[in-house]
């Protein structure tokens, strides 16, 4: 049997997706932050009623989590949205694109949410690039590709091959937490590990991060809550 949905009675219900996994060894819940999706993991082998009653004797841990995660938003004519740490007002505005023009987003009507993110995603791609080379140039080392995607799991990755991976949305945090997040990863091609040998390069490169990193435990929810797909 594969995945299924269960419904969680209550007011309101809330639909919880069960996940079978031959790696589980025991039931898991997890709520999504960033989405509000509640998933209970499972042994594959597990008898469904077994899961269902371990989700009863929690609905209230469930519910207690899902009320702490921001709700979704999405850019709009008139709101405000985060960019380097900033709430920037979003205005109407001409063309094609949406552009960032003297502290504001001009944001043209139709697909708002795609042309926002085409915009966040090109600044990310400009300040994540000049941060690393800058970072790489203190340590004497050299990456290989860049590249951004919208991940839920981490904030940016180093691959063996030097390749580094950046999730877009840190150009919406404060510039010295994206700063952290690329020294972080530069810190990698030193230090493939997380040693203390590893957290030393990355003080080196981002005296005091500590502060950042806390930043992105607290706000980083909020920031995965943006929403940037097109509405129907």
């Amino acid at each position: 049997m594969g995945n299924e949905i269960h419904i969680l009675g209550g007011d309101p219900p809330v639909e919880v997706l069960l996940k079978r996994s031959a790696r589980a060894r025991r039931f898991t819940l997890r709520v999504s932050r960033s989405s509000g999706q509640v998933t209970l993991s499972m042994p594959h082998h597990a008898p469904e009623a077994e899961a269902i009653a371990f989700l009863d004797a929690r609905e209230g841990w469930v519910r207690k989590h899902l009320t702490a995660s921001p709700a979704p938003a999405r850019p709009v004519i008139g709101g405000a949205i985060p960019i380097e740490g900033q709430l920037r007002q979003i205005v109407p505005g001409t063309g094609r694109s949406a552009r960032l023009i003297e502290g504001r987003v001009e944001l043209p009507e139709g697909q708002e949410g795609p042309r926002m993110a085409a915009l966040l995603k090109q600044m990310a791609r400009d300040r994540l690039a000049e941060r690393s080379a800058h970072h790489a140039g203190q340590l004497g080392r050299s990456f290989g590709r860049i590249t951004l995607r919208d991940t839920r799991s981490r904030w940016g990755s180093c691959s063996s091959k030097g390749d580094l991976m950046y999730c877009w949305r840190l150009i919406m945090a404060p510039p010295e937490v994206l700063d952290y997040v690329a020294a972080h990863e530069v810190a990698h091609l030193v230090e493939m590990n997380h040693s203390p040998a590893f957290w030393a390069v990355c003080e080196r490169l981002c005296p005091g991060y500590q502060p950042h990193r806390d930043w992105l435990r607290r706000n980083g929810a909020e920031l995965l809550a943006w929403r940037f797909d097109r509405l129907p």
